[in-house]
């Protein structure tokens, strides 16, 4: 069985399996069961979970990048930052946890590197130094990772809802000692798609307001 494995269908089986237990139940145990076959098989292909993950993050990126065409490329840095931000989060938002996977891994491939050398010419040609031209990139796509983990910890997919974040019931909890407190639930669970825009708004100010 094994030797009838492709790295492929382990990829496909798990990102599918990924929407169904999220990223703490994605075991090679259950793609193992899932493929019909061992574990030990699966490890011709990755050596552990780590592996597996950044072949995800890959495969991910993969699918991003043939889906959508990037700005053109004379565009200015603003649109390429913004429309790269957009892309990403819609990206990791098809799947669960898909903020968790992407973050910290390491992609197996360089399929990265054409797009990313475009943007990085986009800052340059706006007279930003190769060096603050990544501090850029890396300030826009730590926001988005970090915004998407936190909005799929409230909807793990598009029209889930997680328990606990009930904004009526934490006003309620932390009381009226504290009123902006208890009233930020509803700026802090809720409205993603505004309030991703506007925080992205404020990325782009503020690399435009501290460019060397």
């Amino acid at each position: 069985m094994a030797q009838k494995l492709d790295r492929t269908q382990v990829v496909d089986t798990a990102l599918r399996l990924l929407n169904e237990t999220g990223l703490d139940g994605l075991t090679l145990r259950r793609i193992a069961a899932e493929l019909d076959c061992k574990a030990p098989a699966l490890y011709w292909h990755f050596a552990n979970k780590q592996a597996l993950l950044d072949e995800l993050a890959t495969e991910m990126l993969r699918r991003m990048l043939a889906a959508d065409e990037p700005p053109a490329a004379d565009a200015p840095w603003q649109e390429w930052a913004t429309t790269t931000c957009r892309v990403l989060r819609r990206t990791l938002l098809s799947y669960r946890d898909g903020a968790k996977v992407f973050s910290g891994t390491r992609l197996t491939e360089t399929v990265h590197a054409e797009r990313l050398d475009a943007q990085l010419r986009s800052f340059v040609r706006a007279g930003f130094t190769p060096a603050d031209a990544v501090q850029a990139y890396f300030t826009a796509y730590a926001f988005t990772i970090g915004f998407v983990i936190e909005e799929q910890a409230v909807h793990p997919l598009p029209g889930e809802h997680a328990d606990g974040y009930d904004t009526a019931e934490r006003a309620e909890r932390i009381g009226p000692d504290h009123p902006l407190a208890a009233d930020a639930g509803a700026g802090l669970f809720s409205d993603y798609e505004r309030r991703f825009e506007r925080g992205l708004a404020i990325v782009v100010a503020g690399i435009e307001a501290t460019r060397g």
